[in-house]
Parts: structure tokens; sequence; C-alpha cells
């Protein structure tokens, strides 16, 4: 997903049960004071993960369980920030055979590249990238990245050819694809389409067409792994955002980051049946992105082993913004507080429990004691 900084200051409203809006257009406004208007106070930035920082003492204070459920705390791990200097980080994608993490600068138009055996960060590990937000790896280990510049979601194939996949449906251009999954039953890749890299040009090429909907209604789509046939799959929901399956394939969860346009949207992660690996069905509420009073949103989600949803949360400030994680039944049961917004997140490692979290400007890890339930 992608959200600039011009969203999180309450509207006013009679309705006491509504979630508190954002204006995009005022928080703009205010950017040069956006440590005032998310009402963070200087101890929001209080920790340090430079390099020459103090060790922190364990356990680790900011893996937090809220929940006796949350069991994937290890007590002698620590949060660790293994690159800065990216202007808005986003997609991670875990790759187990060459043992690399590839993820997007999507401003700086690059992916960059960290190498498990050393710890080593390559920029322009793709330059152009197309603005590319999301990425992941299907079974035949290609890189699938949803681009914004070129509205369109594209794969790079085993000689590093880049092939657009699909840049259109019924007509109609995409708006920006965001996210993306893929499905080893029957090879499909399902991905999201929000919108939000045509809406500025800082994350990819400004539509112009006066719409929060720049070319058509934000939606869900699946392509096909054998006859690579685009269908939509859903477009109930304001604007789709990180998706992912769960442990059997037979759910699909969606972050809703919709309030960020739409006033009567509510920030929230949804769930639909996969019906035959090939539809949706019985839309529904998975989990709010209300705690405490304060409403953030959800962006990139992962499922674990057991079922749980890991969710890189932001938009409110300390003690908010990092990683949410939610039981099967939508409960809250632990939470990973981090100094940024987290974008995106991906369990990744040899052994897939390295839990590695993009922030605003920086690639931050953590072990935990659980792996995903998917390849990325």
């Amino acid at each position: 997903m992608v959200i600039s900084a011009d969203l999180l200051k309450p509207e006013p409203t009679d309705d006491p049960d509504a979630p508190k809006k954002i204006n995009r257009r005022r928080f703009l406004s205010a950017a040069a004071s956006v440590a005032a208007v998310t009402a963070m106070a200087p101890a929001a930035f209080a920790r340090n993960f430079d390099p020459d920082a103090e060790p922190v003492r364990y356990p680790e204070p900011d893996v937090i369980g809220l929940d006796p459920r949350f069991k994937y705390k290890n007590g002698n791990a620590p949060i660790q920030r293994l690159y800065k200097g990216t202007f808005w980080a986003e997609g991670p994608a875990w790759n187990a055979v060459g043992r690399y993490l590839l993820w997007s600068d999507i401003p700086a138009d690059e992916q960059l590249r960290w190498l498990e055996e050393s710890g080593h960060v390559s920029r322009r590990f793709r330059y152009p990238s197309y603005n590319s937000n999301g990425n992941t790896f299907d079974y035949q280990g290609r890189q699938i990245a949803c681009e914004h510049g070129t509205h369109s979601i594209s794969r790079y194939g085993w000689d590093g050819k880049h092939t657009v996949l699909f840049d259109s449906y019924d007509g109609k251009p995409f708006n920006a694809p965001n996210d993306a999954v893929v499905n080893p039953n029957d090879g499909a890749i399902w991905f999201t389409d929000p919108g939000y890299g045509q809406l500025m040009n800082y994350e990819g090429v400004r539509a112009n067409t006066g719409s929060v909907q720049p070319h058509q209604k934000e939606a869900v789509y699946r392509i096909d792994g054998h006859t690579g046939k685009l269908t939509k799959v859903t477009d109930e929901i304001f604007k789709p955002n990180g998706l992912c399956f769960s442990v059997d394939f037979k759910t699909m969860y969606i972050a809703d980051t919709g309030a960020s346009h739409y006033p009567e949207a509510k920030p929230d992660i949804k769930m639909w049946d996969v019906v035959d690996g090939k539809t949706l069905k019985n839309a529904r509420q998975f989990a709010p992105m209300e705690m405490d009073g304060k409403w953030g949103f959800a962006d990139g989600i992962r499922c674990d082993e057991d079922g749980n949803i890991w969710a890189g949360m932001g938009w409110v400030g300390d003690g908010f913004d990092g990683v949410h994680i939610f039981a099967p039944n939508g409960d809250r049961i632990g939470q990973i507080k981090m100094p940024e917004i987290i974008s995106n997140i991906c369990f990744a490692g040899t052994k897939r429990n390295y839990l590695m979290m993009t922030g605003s400007q920086s690639l931050y890890a953590v072990f935990v004691e659980t792996t995903g339930a998917h390849n990325t």
C-alpha cells in the first residue's frame, strides 16, 4: 500500500460510533507539522536503531503479548534495523533459493536486495522498477511485481526478461496494482488494485482523471495459472490493499484502506471464502483497525502456520504503528511497536521465522517463534 503523509486528522462527525475519518488534503497542508497532527510526542522517536546505539536489554521490550495466545516472542531476540535510507519501503518478498529478501522503494523507482549470508544490501537490484509496490515469487521461482508506473502486474522470467502480464481489465487500464499472492495449488496470481500509485507522481504516474478511482472501480483480480485468463473476483471493498490466504487456502484476507478517500469507509481487514479456488464469496469483516480509541490502517498482511494474521500498521503514531497480530477469530493478541509506519511484512530466512518489516525509511527484522504459512 502507498498512502502519502496526508491522512490522519479526524473529521468532525455527529455519529459517536463512527471511526475518526482521515482528511488527506488537510494532512498534506500540515505535512511540515506531522508530529503535532498525529499527536506524536518526542518520546515516539526515542529508540535509536542506528549501528552505534546501545544494545537493548532482553527481553525485547517492543514485542508485546496482549493475550495468552501470543506465544511467538523469543526472549533473547532483538528488533534490528538492517537498512536505512529509503523514501517509502514496500513489497518485501523472500527468495528461498537465492536466500535474499527483495523489496521496493517506490518513489526511488528501484528494488533492493538483502543477502542472508552477509547482511549486505544492494541498491538498484532492479532499476527502473516502474515504481513497483508489492512483490512475490511464484512456485517456479519467478518474481511477480505490482507496478504503479505501468499500472500493470508483471513477471520477471528465469532469463530476467520483464513481461507485462496484464495492464487493463474490460478495456480500461488498471488503477495501480498494489499487492499480489500466488496459490501453489493451481499457480493462480491474485492481486489488488486500489489505485494509489496513479493518484500522485511521487509514487507512479498521476492519472489526472479527477477521480479517486483513476481509471475504474477498485477491485481484486485473479490470473488463472493454467489458461492465463484474467477475472475480477470482487469489488466489494473500497480500496483493497494487502492480501493473503489462510493456511489451507480456503479463506482470503484483504486489508481495506478506503478510509483514505471514502468518508463512509472503515479501516479494517476483510475476509472471504475461497470457492473452488477461483471465486470469493461471503464477504465479512475479520477485524477493525481500532485500538484504544485510535483508528489506523493495516497495509501488508501475512498468515503464519497457526492461522494468525500479522499486519503492518500505521498512520497513528507512537504506541500504535508497527505490526499487530490477530488470532484466527480476529482478536488482537500481540503487537510489535516500531518507530516508523510499517507498510508491509514477510516471513523470511532459512527457517522462515525471521519477520522482516519494511518501514517508511528502513528495513527491520526480528526472529519470532513461528513460520509463515506460505512461500513469501
